[in-house]
């Protein structure tokens, strides 16, 4: 736990908004943050005719920006607080500083009202990640509060576009105004789905790329709930990366399953006549949805399938099996008695699930104890078992682990930050516990998160 007598705070009180709405003059400026954040309420118009009040962006004018990072340099985020309440933000999927993780009391205090906190790290890996809050998470991820971060590699793969999906549902209405974030009853099994599906906080958009051209799509799947299964239709293409982390081999562009935090990168080959449109769909029981379009514009590029370079890896520790220490891990219903704590970060007022038949009691000062404690520089196998009829997507901050065996289905051996558990499934994964801290470990189902299905592990080192 951090051990902190007051916010690493840049700015602090409502002079904050000033200073960056009017400029910090010539001393501020050679001090000034890489990238800015203003976490701000907005109406903004996802429904046509319709706008949606009280949303929530990192951005006073409109969706929460891409943000774009270069692999092995430093970067500097200030985020600025012009909430009526509390906020801090996690960068998911960064094997980053602990102290810079974005995790309220356990690795920073939280950033109140009026306050700035600056971000400052060095992304050791390349890939789609994406940035969220991690207080009072539900609310603040319904209304808004996701957005795609890339980390570009220090050699261009060579690519003639890039371009992020932000995919999430909202809970709207038909007058596009917020209905009840969440239903107890669905918070207990599966959780809450939306109601209207968007990329990049739009309908069904479109987006004009290169004809013939060669297009990094990266999907990042940032909704609070849905599992599905994610294809594409009308373009020839490859999967190249899943999780930030490239594949060992480029793969046909089948269908993937992506739960919430998870990301997928594809390689499209643009259909080679100007106004043909390929399809980014969701895989439904009932239909299937089309999610975005991508428009082939002006003269071919006349680019190739074999003209893909393959990714280079990230340079991640391998797991030492023959080494390894093995901890168990079950993710199961709540115990009796257990009851949420108030909490500046919000709670549901139920508690549903546990880890190791502890349920988290919410995002308080502590004192708090660790599921686990890791030695630093040791590989351990996480034996992850789900007791529930229920999926949980299982993300670790703080570390890449790698897929090793499951009791229901085949895995591969690929590295993640995420990794989806299927009703009663019992996966093995492997990690080297190489970034000391206390990092946490929780369902991306953000109603089992906050209601329970949340802890953390401590490297020392």
């Amino acid at each position: 736990m951090i051990d902190l007598s007051r916010r690493e705070v840049l700015l602090g009180g409502l002079g904050t908004a000033a200073a960056f709405a009017g400029g910090f003059g010539a001393a501020a400026r050679a001090n000034s943050a890489d990238h800015v954040l203003t976490v701000s309420r907005l109406d903004h118009e996802i429904m046509p005719g319709k706008p949606t009040v009280g949303m929530m962006s990192f951005s006073p004018d409109g969706p929460p920006p891409v943000l774009r990072l270069k692999q092995g340099r430093e970067a500097t985020i200030d985020v600025v607080n012009m909430l009526d309440e509390a906020t801090v933000v996690h960068w998911h999927g960064l094997r980053i500083a602990n102290a810079m993780d974005g995790v309220p009391y356990l690795t920073q205090n939280p950033i109140e009202p009026g306050e700035t906190f600056r971000y400052r790290f060095t992304p050791p890996d390349a890939g789609t990640f994406w940035y969220h809050p991690h207080c009072n998470t539900l609310e603040q991820i319904s209304r808004g509060l996701t957005g795609a971060l890339i980390v570009e590699e220090e050699t261009d793969p060579g690519f003639d576009a890039d371009l992020p999906l932000n995919i999430r549902d909202f809970r709207l209405g038909g007058d596009g105004q917020f209905i009840e974030f969440f239903k107890p009853r669905n918070a207990a099994r599966g959780g809450t789905i939306g109601t209207v599906s968007t990329v990049n906080w739009q309908e069904n958009p479109v987006h004009d790329l290169p004809s013939g051209g060669l297009v990094r799509l990266r999907l990042v799947v940032s909704d609070v709930t849905r599992v599905g299964s994610f294809g594409l239709e009308g373009a020839d293409g490859r999967l190249i990366a899943i999780d930030s982390n490239p594949v060992p081999e480029l793969m046909p562009p089948g269908d993937v399953i992506l739960s919430p935090g998870q990301r997928v990168d594809y390689a499209v080959l643009m259909p080679e006549d100007e106004g043909r449109q390929v399809q980014v769909v969701l895989r439904r029981p009932n239909g299937d949805r089309v999610l975005a379009r991508l428009r082939s514009s002006g003269h071919s590029l006349g680019r190739r399938i074999k003209d893909l370079k393959p990714l280079a890896a990230n340079p991640v520790a391998q797991p030492d099996l023959q080494n390894a220490e093995v901890l168990d891990f079950v993710f199961g219903w709540s115990p009796e008695g257990n009851a949420p704590q108030a909490s500046i970060c919000g709670s549901l007022g139920y508690t549903f699930w546990s880890i190791n038949r502890i349920a988290w009691q919410g995002d308080v000062p502590g004192p708090l104890e660790p599921l686990a404690i890791m030695k630093q520089g040791k590989t351990y196998v996480l034996r992850l078992r789900n007791e529930t009829p229920n999926d949980h997507p299982i993300h670790l901050h703080g570390v890449t682990f790698q897929l090793l065996s499951s009791n229901k289905r085949s895995v591969a051996p690929l590295f993640t930050d995420t990794a989806l558990l299927l009703s009663e499934e019992t996966m093995e994964v492997a990690l080297v516990a190489d970034n000391p801290g206390d990092w946490a470990v929780h369902c991306h189902v953000i109603e089992h998160q906050k209601t329970g299905l949340t802890g953390f592990v401590r490297i020392e080192a």
